[in-house]
Protein backbone atom coordinates (compact mmCIF):
# COMPACT_ATOMS: atom_id res chain seq x y z
CA UNK A 1 0.00 0.00 0.00
CA UNK A 2 1.23 3.78 -0.81
CA UNK A 3 1.45 6.07 2.58
CA UNK A 4 -1.80 7.45 1.93
CA UNK A 5 -3.92 4.55 1.26
CA UNK A 6 -2.25 2.43 4.12
CA UNK A 7 -2.89 5.59 6.50
CA UNK A 8 -6.51 5.36 5.57
CA UNK A 9 -7.08 2.11 5.91
CA UNK A 10 -5.55 2.73 9.71
CA UNK A 11 -8.58 5.27 10.53
CA UNK A 12 -11.16 3.12 8.88
CA UNK A 13 -9.92 0.44 11.55
CA UNK A 14 -9.94 2.85 14.39
CA UNK A 15 -13.40 4.30 13.53
CA UNK A 16 -14.92 1.04 13.25
CA UNK A 17 -13.40 -0.16 16.28
CA UNK A 18 -14.78 2.79 18.15
CA UNK A 19 -18.50 2.49 16.39
CA UNK A 20 -18.82 -0.89 17.53
CA UNK A 21 -18.22 -0.48 20.93
CA UNK A 22 -20.61 2.67 21.22
CA UNK A 23 -23.23 0.53 19.76
CA UNK A 24 -23.01 -2.33 22.18
CA UNK A 25 -24.93 -1.32 25.17
CA UNK A 26 -23.76 -2.40 28.47
CA UNK A 27 -20.31 -3.81 28.03
CA UNK A 28 -18.24 -3.85 30.55
CA UNK A 29 -16.10 -0.24 30.99
CA UNK A 30 -13.11 -2.43 32.10
CA UNK A 31 -13.11 -5.03 29.14
CA UNK A 32 -13.64 -1.79 26.74
CA UNK A 33 -10.28 -0.16 28.10
CA UNK A 34 -8.39 -3.34 27.80
CA UNK A 35 -9.45 -3.68 24.18
CA UNK A 36 -8.74 0.08 23.13
CA UNK A 37 -5.33 -0.70 25.18
CA UNK A 38 -5.07 -4.00 22.66
CA UNK A 39 -6.30 -2.43 19.91
CA UNK A 40 -3.93 0.75 19.89
CA UNK A 41 -1.12 -1.29 20.84
CA UNK A 42 -1.48 -3.49 17.87
CA UNK A 43 -2.21 -0.86 15.03
CA UNK A 44 1.56 1.02 16.58
CA UNK A 45 3.01 -2.45 16.21
CA UNK A 46 1.55 -2.29 12.89
CA UNK A 47 2.52 0.61 12.14
CA UNK A 48 6.14 0.08 13.23
CA UNK A 49 6.17 -2.83 10.73
CA UNK A 50 4.88 -0.22 7.72
CA UNK A 51 7.38 2.25 8.23
CA UNK A 52 10.28 -0.40 8.94
CA UNK A 53 9.08 -2.01 5.28
CA UNK A 54 9.26 1.42 3.71
CA UNK A 55 12.73 1.93 5.29
CA UNK A 56 14.05 -1.24 4.05
CA UNK A 57 12.62 -0.31 0.57
CA UNK A 58 15.02 3.14 0.92
CA UNK A 59 17.89 1.47 2.07
CA UNK A 60 18.24 -1.54 1.54
CA UNK A 61 16.74 -2.14 -2.24
CA UNK A 62 18.28 -5.02 -4.31
CA UNK A 63 21.36 -3.45 -6.27
CA UNK A 64 22.32 -1.54 -3.16
CA UNK A 65 25.88 -2.01 -1.37
CA UNK A 66 25.30 -4.73 1.48
CA UNK A 67 26.08 -3.41 5.05
CA UNK A 68 28.74 -5.18 6.12
CA UNK A 69 30.37 -6.70 9.37
CA UNK A 70 33.78 -7.10 10.50
CA UNK A 71 36.16 -10.22 12.21
CA UNK A 72 33.42 -11.61 13.66
CA UNK A 73 34.30 -14.39 15.92
CA UNK A 74 34.19 -17.83 13.95
CA UNK A 75 33.79 -20.80 15.89
CA UNK A 76 37.04 -21.90 15.40
CA UNK A 77 38.18 -18.84 17.55
CA UNK A 78 39.62 -16.53 14.69
CA UNK A 79 37.65 -13.94 12.51
CA UNK A 80 35.37 -13.62 9.63
CA UNK A 81 34.66 -10.26 7.87
CA UNK A 82 31.65 -9.78 4.49
CA UNK A 83 34.55 -8.80 2.50
CA UNK A 84 36.57 -11.97 2.93
CA UNK A 85 33.73 -13.29 1.32
CA UNK A 86 34.16 -11.08 -1.72
CA UNK A 87 33.84 -13.34 -4.98
CA UNK A 88 31.34 -15.32 -3.21
CA UNK A 89 27.58 -15.13 -3.08
CA UNK A 90 26.35 -15.19 0.73
CA UNK A 91 23.38 -16.34 2.26
CA UNK A 92 23.02 -15.00 6.04
CA UNK A 93 21.27 -16.76 8.51
CA UNK A 94 20.46 -14.15 11.73
CA UNK A 95 19.72 -16.56 14.45
CA UNK A 96 19.78 -17.52 18.46
CA UNK A 97 20.37 -20.64 20.20
CA UNK A 98 17.36 -19.92 22.49
CA UNK A 99 14.97 -19.14 18.75
CA UNK A 100 12.90 -22.02 17.57
CA UNK A 101 11.97 -20.98 14.72
CA UNK A 102 15.26 -20.54 14.07
CA UNK A 103 16.54 -23.90 15.36
CA UNK A 104 13.54 -25.63 13.23
CA UNK A 105 15.22 -23.80 9.93
CA UNK A 106 18.32 -26.01 11.18
CA UNK A 107 17.71 -29.62 9.19
CA UNK A 108 16.35 -27.00 6.07
CA UNK A 109 19.19 -25.27 6.22
CA UNK A 110 21.73 -28.33 6.12
CA UNK A 111 19.87 -29.54 2.85
CA UNK A 112 20.08 -26.32 0.81
CA UNK A 113 23.90 -26.42 1.91
CA UNK A 114 24.82 -29.52 0.67
CA UNK A 115 22.91 -28.81 -2.72
CA UNK A 116 24.84 -26.58 -3.42
CA UNK A 117 27.85 -27.80 -1.59
CA UNK A 118 30.46 -27.03 -4.87
CA UNK A 119 28.69 -24.19 -6.21
CA UNK A 120 29.91 -20.56 -5.77
CA UNK A 121 27.80 -19.42 -2.65
CA UNK A 122 29.08 -19.89 1.17
CA UNK A 123 26.46 -20.29 3.86
CA UNK A 124 27.15 -17.91 7.09
CA UNK A 125 25.42 -18.24 10.20
CA UNK A 126 25.27 -15.12 12.67
CA UNK A 127 23.76 -15.67 16.12
CA UNK A 128 22.99 -12.72 18.22
CA UNK A 129 22.83 -14.34 21.07
CA UNK A 130 24.23 -12.33 24.20
CA UNK A 131 27.81 -12.40 25.21
CA UNK A 132 26.97 -14.98 28.29
CA UNK A 133 25.55 -17.26 26.07
CA UNK A 134 28.41 -17.65 24.22
CA UNK A 135 29.56 -21.24 25.47
CA UNK A 136 26.00 -22.31 24.64
CA UNK A 137 26.04 -21.04 21.06
CA UNK A 138 29.54 -22.77 21.07
CA UNK A 139 27.99 -25.86 22.67
CA UNK A 140 25.03 -25.72 19.82
CA UNK A 141 27.11 -25.46 16.72
CA UNK A 142 29.42 -28.42 17.79
CA UNK A 143 26.10 -30.70 19.19
CA UNK A 144 23.91 -30.03 15.72
CA UNK A 145 27.08 -30.21 13.47
CA UNK A 146 26.06 -27.24 11.79
CA UNK A 147 28.07 -26.48 8.80
CA UNK A 148 28.92 -23.49 6.86
CA UNK A 149 30.94 -20.33 8.61
CA UNK A 150 29.77 -19.80 12.21
CA UNK A 151 29.82 -16.18 13.71
CA UNK A 152 29.24 -14.62 16.75
CA UNK A 153 27.65 -11.08 16.40
CA UNK A 154 30.03 -8.55 17.98
CA UNK A 155 27.04 -7.01 19.98
CA UNK A 156 23.95 -9.13 19.84
CA UNK A 157 21.03 -7.21 18.49
CA UNK A 158 22.98 -4.10 18.98
CA UNK A 159 25.44 -5.25 16.44
CA UNK A 160 25.99 -2.78 13.67
CA UNK A 161 25.10 -4.88 10.67
CA UNK A 162 22.09 -6.59 12.42
CA UNK A 163 20.65 -2.59 13.18
CA UNK A 164 21.65 -1.69 10.05
CA UNK A 165 19.30 -4.62 8.17
CA UNK A 166 17.15 -3.33 10.39
CA UNK A 167 16.38 -7.24 11.93
CA UNK A 168 13.37 -7.06 14.51
CA UNK A 169 13.12 -10.72 14.29
CA UNK A 170 14.60 -13.87 13.56
CA UNK A 171 15.59 -16.03 11.87
CA UNK A 172 16.08 -13.39 9.40
CA UNK A 173 17.83 -14.89 5.85
CA UNK A 174 19.66 -12.37 3.48
CA UNK A 175 21.51 -12.88 0.28
CA UNK A 176 24.04 -11.16 -1.11
CA UNK A 177 25.88 -10.87 -4.42
CA UNK A 178 29.97 -11.51 -5.55
CA UNK A 179 30.28 -8.00 -5.55
CA UNK A 180 28.81 -6.87 -1.90
CA UNK A 181 25.56 -5.69 -3.34
CA UNK A 182 22.05 -6.61 -2.31
CA UNK A 183 20.12 -9.32 -3.75
CA UNK A 184 17.21 -9.90 -1.01
CA UNK A 185 17.50 -8.26 2.33
CA UNK A 186 14.70 -10.54 3.33
CA UNK A 187 15.51 -13.41 1.53
CA UNK A 188 13.22 -16.63 1.78
CA UNK A 189 14.04 -18.97 4.11
CA UNK A 190 15.47 -22.64 3.85
CA UNK A 191 12.34 -24.36 4.89
CA UNK A 192 10.54 -22.77 1.73
CA UNK A 193 12.18 -25.39 -0.48
CA UNK A 194 10.89 -24.27 -4.05
CA UNK A 195 11.43 -20.75 -3.45
CA UNK A 196 15.00 -20.14 -2.38
CA UNK A 197 15.94 -23.24 -4.64
CA UNK A 198 13.94 -21.44 -7.40
CA UNK A 199 16.08 -17.87 -6.67
CA UNK A 200 19.70 -19.36 -6.28
CA UNK A 201 19.22 -21.53 -9.43
CA UNK A 202 18.23 -18.09 -11.61
CA UNK A 203 21.59 -17.01 -10.24
CA UNK A 204 23.30 -19.28 -11.95
CA UNK A 205 25.43 -20.23 -9.10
Amino acid sequence: LQQRAFEEKIIQIEKGFIDLLENIQGIDTNLVAGEQKSRNQLIQRIKQEYNRKILMGETLAEGMDSPKFSNYENYNGKTTSLDDLQGQYVYIDIWATWCKPCKAEIPFLKKLEEKYLEKKITFVSISVDSGKDHNIWKEMVAEKELPGIQLFADNDWNSEFIKNYLVNSIPRFILIDPGGKIISADAPRPSQGEIITILLNQLEI
